[in-house]
């Protein structure tokens, strides 16, 4: 097959389809062969999807017999090899190094925070696995000097420590376990070559065990490794100056280069596997040149002056610069779209999974699915997604959010009655939403249920049953962890009736139990652990799955990610999220070593992953037709361009001899052309025109006839709230998420108060006794308890001394009093929160504040709740309070800077607010008043209730109201 010696290496450049071409070459030196020759020849690709491509492309020409096509991992299981222990499964290995890191961070609370147990071992799990894989044994990472570094790394020794005991036994990892057995293989070939051909394709040997695999394939007698992307452009100095890993590693072509060093090879001994030619051989000269390394960029000036035809280079590229993510996308979907139109193959490669799937999402709008090559994470799918949020409910008090959350799943209730179960989780959210509690328990669920009689009351209790247990659930073995997990996921997805559900159905519901079957083998491993430890494991374990649903997807319109690119082929490719920190991603951090560590060590550097990503680009690059695409801006600030599109740019920028200016302007122009098609598929047919500002004006018989004292402010300063409130019946809905807010705070503050007025009582002592008692019956939040109750220790002693002089002045006379007026067929409604009658028979009204009490300009020109209180209390409206002079009104501020704000009530000023109020009132009753939006608001940025409803935003309050006749 071969007519010179090993070793043997060859080479497909950059943009050649590899799979294809690789079948070309083969069958090529086939030629002439008996037709069992081909049957015998061994070839070891790295991706089982390559596998299934070479498969098929053989099979698309003649009937032949065909080569034994093996993925380099299935040497694992290699019967010759049975005598070496199986792997360690990982998820087995990441839960014994978990118990390791929890003992040691217990006793060495200073290492680190216990809730990042999983995340150090899931580290140091992955430090241990590179180590068997690139043959580095602990005593090296023992052996290190850290004499001279910070004392972070001398500390991160202690954790080390753990992996070198848990690598002290004999059963290795799967990594480590390959790479025994390549070198097993390794020394049987020395003694004993196959007598058939044997191939490696399509790897770069980045990891140990197969880059040890590659070199015993090439030196064999019928060996050969095919490597893809091979650039044959490169000069022999810049190969020779990718020899120092620390400088070099990030290149596209050093895990070539450090393979060649091992054959001893030099460059030019990299043959073409195949005579055809590149699919633009012009555009990988000029893209070469870019990616030289960064000390050597110099040579731009220099060569790129031999670069004679860009036109050539660059006719079939374009560059889309859009000034946000959403853009890009659109723009990537019309290219897309077009392609398909066209009858054309057209991938997106992109290894932003949130740019894959906002062109899906872009493309459903013309009924195109692309083949997705990455499917959906497990933990997005319906059934971990319902896994996940059952996890977060154990050792936690159950919120309505997370209770409307999980009844609102599309798998819970799926076995029996989901139209009753729909109907009555919309009447609990309304429920909820209304005054409902903030922790729902057994309690709210029955007195709900109690309101109705349409059989809930058994849903109700169903759902008592299964979920009140979730809330005591402590430290426990990661066995019933699981058993009560599992347990209480079917019994949701079975519903009130208990008939199974659809919770283990179709690839989601397979993939998800088969991952939870996994997790329960090992389950022995895991040790005892708190819920939240528990629900971040399962968490992190769902993470590593994906789901293939299957869809009809187009034929012809794909979306891959980098690996999946590397052996696939299409007349058009899109680089998709061409932005620093996506392509090329940003390695992660290394708690463990440092790069020159690292290097000491012999394992893999973090460039390594850029290096690849960056080798992914120029293959990718290479196609016939290209679209580079990238983001302006992000939903944070704008974005550095890939540093490989970034010296592309760079280096046509700089060669004004060959038109590189003129050749980068048509690649933007083109690029233009797309993002403004995709900017304008959001634009209307027609200008829509914008909402005038409201004042609608109902029949008189249809407005309110009863308003409280605090709604005449907001018919002063926004009558459309009044008109939304009380005529349309329209009332906000509270948020799902309740929190501790002013409101409630506010609540609080006067029912203590209340009961601390009433007691007569002027301790200290005793007004906190009674704040804390009510803060622990009214508020479940343990952390605005402990809050406010400070807040109030602050003022108290202010508040006492106020209270003091008050007492001075006359005596409680009332407190949380109800009273109403009724004039000209109006009533007005109020509740004091405290009435006093001073020595002189004279009253005094008070209102409590949380805020910053209203001044007295404010009193005076909108805020009239207690002048109008006053004008109720002197006509006698106030029950049993006999009809009296009102001395003075008062805000008690009890913020953060107490104050009181009082009101002497001059002579003649609640006469004139009661005028004023009649005034008011009577100008409604006219058909022609209008109830205007937004009348006058304290502050202009101020938002109200019901802005949505009116349109804010359409107009502004510099628009002149129209009054518009609504009703009958």
């Amino acid at each position: 097959m071969f007519d010179f010696p090993g070793p043997r290496l060859f080479g497909l450049p950059p943009g050649a389809d590899f799979p294809r071409l690789l079948v070309v070459g083969l069958l090529a030196r086939m030629r002439g062969c008996p037709p069992e020759t081909l049957a015998r020849v061994e070839l070891y690709v790295n991706t089982r999807r390559m596998q299934r491509r070479l498969t098929a492309l053989f099979m698309e020409g003649p009937a032949r017999l065909l080569p034994r096509i093996r993925l380099v991992t299935d040497l694992a299981g290699d019967p010759a090899f049975a005598d070496l222990p199986a792997p360690v499964p990982p998820l087995r290995r990441r839960l014994e190094l978990a118990q390791l890191v929890g003992a040691l961070l217990k006793a060495r609370p200073d290492l680190g925070p216990g809730t990042a147990v999983y995340d150090l071992a899931d580290s140091l799990a992955a430090l241990m696995d590179e180590m068997q894989g690139e043959g580095v044994p602990p005593e090296v990472l023992h052996g290190l000097d850290v004499s001279g570094l910070s004392e972070h790394w001398a500390r991160s020794r202690e954790f080390i420590a753990l992996a070198e005991q848990v690598m002290a036994g004999d059963a290795r990892d799967a990594e480590g376990r390959r790479r025994e057995v390549v070198t097993r293989l390794a020394a049987r070939w020395q003694e004993a070559p196959p007598d058939h051909p044997v191939l490696v394709a399509g790897s770069t040997g980045s990891r140990g065990a197969t880059g040890l695999f590659m070199q015993a394939v090439a030196r064999l007698p019928q060996g050969a490794v095919v490597l893809p992307g091979f650039d044959f452009d490169q000069p022999a100095a810049i190969w020779a100056g990718l020899d120092d890993a620390l400088a070099a590693e990030d290149h596209p072509q050093y895990r070539f280069r450090a393979l060649m060093r091992a054959l001893d090879l030099p460059p030019e001994a990299v043959r073409r596997w195949s005579d055809a030619p590149a699919p633009c051989p012009a555009r990988n000269r000029l893209v070469s040149l870019s990616l030289r390394p960064a000390p050597v960029t110099d040579q731009w000036r220099d060569e790129g002056q031999h670069l004679e035809d860009l036109r050539a280079a660059t006719s079939d590229m374009t560059l889309i610069e859009a000034p946000s993510p959403r853009v890009e996308a659109l723009a990537i979907a019309l290219r897309l779209r077009k392609a398909a139109e066209e009858g054309r193959a057209a991938a997106l490669i992109t290894p932003d999974r949130t740019l894959a799937r906002q062109v899906t999402a872009a493309m459903d709008r013309w009924g195109v699915e692309p083949d997705d090559s990455a499917g959906l994470p497990l933990p997005l799918a319906a059934p971990g997604r319902l896994l996940r949020h059952i996890a977060a409910l154990f050792g936690q008090a159950l919120t309505a959010e997370a209770l409307l959350t999980l009844l609102k799943h599309p798998l819970v209730a799926t076995g029996g009655a989901r139209g009753d179960h729909l109907r009555w989780t919309r009447d609990l959210e309304l429920f909820l939403r209304k005054g409902g509690p903030a922790f729902p328990d057994r309690a709210a669920l029955d007195r709900w249920a109690a309101a109705h009689a349409d059989g809930r009351a058994g849903w109700a209790t169903w759902l008592a049953d299964t979920l009140e247990p979730c809330a005591t659930v402590g430290v426990r073995s990661l066995k019933d962890h699981l058993i009560h997990h599992i347990a209480l996921a079917e019994a949701l997805a079975a519903g009130a009736e208990g008939t199974p559900g659809a919770l283990w159905d179709g690839p989601a519901g397979e993939q998800a139990r088969a991952t939870c079957g996994t997790l329960t083998a090992e389950a022995g491993h895991g040790g005892e652990m708190a819920p939240a430890d528990y629900a971040g494991l399962f968490t992190a374990v769902l993470r590593r799955e994906e789901v293939r649903n299957p869809v009809q997807a187009h034929p012809g319109v794909m979306i891959w990610g980098t690996l999946e690119a590397r052996v696939q082929g299409a007349g058009l490719l899109i680089l998709g999220g061409l932005n620093e920190g996506v392509w090329p991603e940003t390695p992660p951090p290394d708690p463990w070593l440092n790069r020159q560590m690292r290097k000491e060590a012999g394992l893999l550097l973090p460039e390594r992953r850029i290096g690849l990503a960056a080798h992914d680009f120029q293959q990718a690059v290479g196609a016939k037709e290209v679209v580079l695409t990238r983001a302006i801006r992000d939903s944070e600030a704008e974005t550095v361009p890939s540093r490989w599109l970034n010296r592309l740019q760079n280096l046509l920028g700089g060669l004004h001899g060959q038109g590189g200016p003129e050749r980068l302007a048509d690649m933007r122009s083109r690029g233009a052309r797309w993002v403004a098609l995709a900017q304008a598929l959001d634009v209307p047919d027609a200008p829509a025109t914008p909402a005038s500002r409201p004042s609608p004006c109902p029949p008189v018989a249809a407005r309110p006839r009863t308003l409280p004292v605090t709604g005449v402010e907001r018919l002063i300063r926004d009558p459309y709230a009044v008109y939304a409130r009380y005529i349309l019946n329209l009332r906000p809905l509270e948020p799902l998420a309740r929190a501790a807010d002013a409101r409630l705070r506010g609540t609080l503050l006067h029912d203590v108060l209340e009961k601390f007025v009433r007691e007569g009582t002027s301790s200290r002592d005793r007004l906190l006794e009674i704040a804390a008692g009510v803060l622990e019956q009214q508020t479940p939040w343990p952390a605005a308890r402990r809050l406010w109750l400070a807040r109030l220790a602050r003022v108290a002693d202010w508040f006492l001394d106020r209270e003091a002089a008050r007492k001075t002045e006359g005596a409680v006379l009332a407190l949380e009093r109800v009273g109403a007026v009724t004039v000209d067929g109006f009533t007005l409604t109020a509740k004091a929160d405290r009435i006093d009658r001073l020595h002189d028979g004279r009253l005094a009204i008070y209102d409590y504040k949380t805020g910053t009490p209203p001044t007295l300009k404010a009193m005076d020109a909108f805020d009239k709740q207690l002048l109008l209180e006053a004008c109720i209390a002197e006509l006698g409206g106030f029950g049993d309070i006999p009809p009296a002079s009102v001395a003075k009104v008062a805000y008690i501020g009890l913020g953060s800077s107490p104050k009181e704000v009082e009101n002497p009530l001059a002579d003649g000023l609640t006469g004139k607010t009661w005028v004023d109020f009649r005034k008011l009132v009577a100008s409604y009753q006219s058909r022609a008043q209008g109830y205007t939006a937004r009348n006058n608001l304290q502050k202009r940025n101020m938002a109200t209730d019901y802005d949505g409803l009116s349109r804010h935003g359409e107009w502004d309050e510099s628009d002149r109201a129209q009054a518009q006749e609504v009703g009958e």
